[in-house]
């Protein structure tokens, strides 16, 4: 893939004596927003342009990627798509990151799984447009109708003479031409990128080291920075830095916000600076303990403040008149993020703004915050964009780039403010913690009649999705939820609230399933029949594609069939859920070995509509999995004081190479738009696994990690 920058290709263009430069709206998904000019001079018309999709005189086509990329594959799959409908040559397609710039993009964002779901068309209908473009331009060299031409990868090619023309040959000539509007687009059935599979295009740069990621930015004269945050409930008494500020490499020891910055020559300098300060802290009435937690928790789940989210039917009279009813509680702990890359961020203050560079979700929210900081018109605040080495939620915040702004401000420098793994563990943003309680009524013939769910958490807000499934398919409904404000900071964590919501609704719903004597699978699809039949309140989901994911999930993994691993018994556990517009099903398998449970293999079905990118598509599935099953089974964060009990990976548990099971992966094969596909996969996982753990063993797990289960205590390692 070829490297070039912007700059130098447009300079390239020039040299070569012009190209086709076009512009398309990243606002206006309608054809006529999109304009050809052509490119003189190394510079072209922009007006109304917010990103530019280009082709050079040697067929080179390149397009500004805005979105973030987090390790989601887009600077990969927004080129596909475009090269798809431009019927491009995939050697010649290039993708650089675009700087943050509100005026010519929307939606600088990496979170929600929405990128390709806001750009799928907008993408589409550009490449489409500049292939019109060059099939016009082909034709009329030919003096033949635009009808007799069509196109093959790079080429236009007139059909009765078999004559062509590359795009690059094409390209001056194509920008002199009136731009034509409603281009349709390809049949996905006649797709020939879209579907495959293909390399990452960041490959070769992350493989040989290339400065791709935020710990990689080095600008001279640039100083290092690490800083000592409080703990939650703490305030900053006094700081003795004497010793600090006397060891090699030192420049400054700054205080700003309750918090002392170290800045330096070198990052090692720079921490063992910060080791050397002695720093008094003062406690609060907010401090908090996991136990003080597990007090809140309690009271919230049994007291009448909680907040009505949805009620369906009369839910009183069917508890009342049930044959039958099933209780339960399920609890998930504090989350740190744990990006394999910590937390880091470089700013310029100068006086008459500031240039940031880094690791962000949300560069848009980074820059307002330094300009409402500093006081300066967010436009004189320039932002760009590096890739991130995992976010998963953690780097849709401002905090730690705004810690840069402040430190760069306070020394009169350029920073780079660097979080060690401690304080990325322990000062950071974490999964709230949240206890649900869950009661289902069944009749004398174990139908669920009555369902009632309560979600009590810490800074997760409403910690429920009520209309998700299964409201829509119980006559009587009830869920509620309670939350108590805390010091210790939260925000979203891959796949927000469904990523432990999951696994308790659809644990519990294997518990009413077992007290119904129903196979779990056919439990639920019997559910979504009521609710495709006769639904009870509104029905947000799409019946048909989630009854789609589970029937084919069944299928692939052999559901209620026997089968052995080495002579041993496999037990499988089943879970679905929707989340971020998509549909995922999954079994895990257990097998038991040495009187342990062990898991095996997890089976995955998705329907997230047309997909991109059959590599990237199966990372990110794969990858979903092993972070899902890894947290539900191993991690947690308790607290002391408002102090974290874990501070790195001595005390906090990854899931490590060995525990990784099988995963294999299938998708639904439908044109629907693409969904989402970053986070819908993790929700389901770890219920798949606590499901197959109970029939493996007869225990229920309820409480994450499932290796502090009173159950598991001392079976899972």
């Amino acid at each position: 893939m070829t490297t070039a920058s912007r700059r130098n290709f447009l300079k390239g263009a020039a040299v070569a004596g012009g190209g086709l430069l076009l512009g398309f709206s990243w606002f206006d998904t309608e054809a006529g927003a999109i304009e050809a000019v052509p490119a003189v001079g190394g510079a072209a018309s922009a007006v109304g342009f917010n990103s530019y999709l280009s082709i050079n005189p040697q067929g080179v086509v390149t397009i500004l990627s805005p979105n973030p990329e987090v390790g989601q594959g887009i600077k990969t799959a927004f080129p596909i798509i475009v090269a798809e409908e431009l019927d491009a040559d995939w050697t010649k397609v290039v993708v650089e990151q675009a700087p943050l710039d509100t005026k010519k993009f929307e939606r600088q964002v990496a979170g929600g799984s929405g990128s390709i779901p806001h750009s799928w068309t907008r993408l589409r209908q550009a490449g489409a447009t500049a292939r019109q473009l060059l099939l016009t331009a082909a034709a009329k060299r030919w003096n033949v109708p635009v009808a007799d031409c069509s196109t093959t990868p790079g080429y236009v090619v007139h059909t009765a003479t078999n004559r062509k023309l590359s795009y690059g040959d094409l390209a001056t000539e194509a920008a002199a031409l009136p731009v034509p509007t409603n281009v349709p687009l390809k049949r996905p059935a006649d797709f020939k990128l879209i579907g495959q599979t293909i390399k990452n295009v960041d490959n070769p740069g992350i493989l040989t080291g290339k400065p791709l990621f935020g710990l990689d930015v080095y600008r001279d004269g640039m100083l290092f920075a690490m800083l000592q945050r409080p703990a939650f409930g703490y305030t900053l008494t006094s700081v003795d830095s004497a010793a600090a500020k006397a060891m090699s490499g030192i420049v400054d020891v700054v205080t700003f916000d309750n918090n002392v910055a170290v800045v330096g020559k070198s990052t090692w300098q720079v921490k063992k600076a910060k080791d050397a300060l002695k720093i008094e802290w003062t406690k609060t009435d907010t401090t908090e303990s996991t136990a003080d937690h597990n007090r809140l928790f309690r009271e919230m789940l049994d007291g009448d403040k909680a907040t009505v989210r949805r009620k369906d039917g009369d839910v009183d009279a069917a508890f009342k008149g049930a044959a039958k009813v099933v209780t339960a509680e399920y609890q998930c702990p504090f989350l740190p993020h744990n990006p394999m890359e910590p937390m880091n961020f470089f700013a310029h203050v100068r006086s008459d703004g500031a240039e940031l560079i880094g690791p962000t979700q949300t560069p848009e929210l980074a820059r307002n915050e330094t300009a409402k900081l500093l006081g300066l018109p967010p436009e004189s605040v320039t932002v760009q964009l590096t890739r991130m080495g995992g976010g998963f939620g953690r780097r849709l915040k401002a905090d730690y780039a705004l810690e840069a702004v402040q430190v760069s401000r306070l020394v009169k420098a350029p920073v780079k403010v660097i979080w060690s793994r401690e304080d990325d563990m322990t000062g950071g943003s974490y999964r709230p913690a949240v206890r649900y309680r869950f009661d289902a009524a069944l009749d004398a013939q174990g139908n669920m009649i009555g369902y009632k769910l309560r979600g009590a958490s810490i800074n997760a807000g409403n910690a429920t999705r009520e209309d998700n499934f299964p409201a829509g398919a119980v006559d009587n409904l009830l869920i509620d939820s309670v939350d108590h404000k805390s010091s210790i900071t939260t925000g979203p964590w891959r796949a927000p609230i469904t990523n432990f919501l999951a696994f308790a609704e659809q644990a519990f719903l294997d518990e009413v399933a077992q007290a119904a004597g129903k196979d779990p699978v056919q439990f639920r699809l019997d559910l979504l029949d009521r609710a495709k039949q006769k639904p009870a309140g509104a029905v947000k989901y799409d019946v048909d594609r989630m009854k789609g994911v589970i029937q084919l999930a069944a299928e692939k993994a052999g559901w209620g069939t026997k089968k052995t691993v080495a002579g041993k018994p496999v037990v499988q556990g089943f879970s679905v859920y929707f989340s971020h517009r998509s549909y995922v099903a999954q079994v895990g398998e257990v097998v038991m070995q040495k009187d342990k449970p062990v898991l095996h293999k997890v089976y995955s079905v998705a329907d997230c509509g047309v997909v991109i990118n059959q590599s990237g598509a199966r990372q990110q599935v794969t990858g979903c999995i092993v972070d899902g099953i890894g947290h539900a089974m191993y991690g947690r964060l308790t607290f002391k004081d408002g102090i974290p009990d874990q501070h790195n990976y001595d005390t906090y548990r990854l899931i490590r190479m060995n525990e990784i099971p099988a995963v294999e992966v299938h998708f639904v094969q439908n044109e629907i738009d693409p969904t989402g596909l970053g986070e819908p996969s993790l929700p389901p996982a770890g219920a798949a696994v606590a499901n197959a753990l109970y029939k493996a063993t007869g225990k229920r797990v309820r409480s994450q990690p499932f290796v502090e289960d009173d159950a598991f205590k001392g079976v899972l390692s």
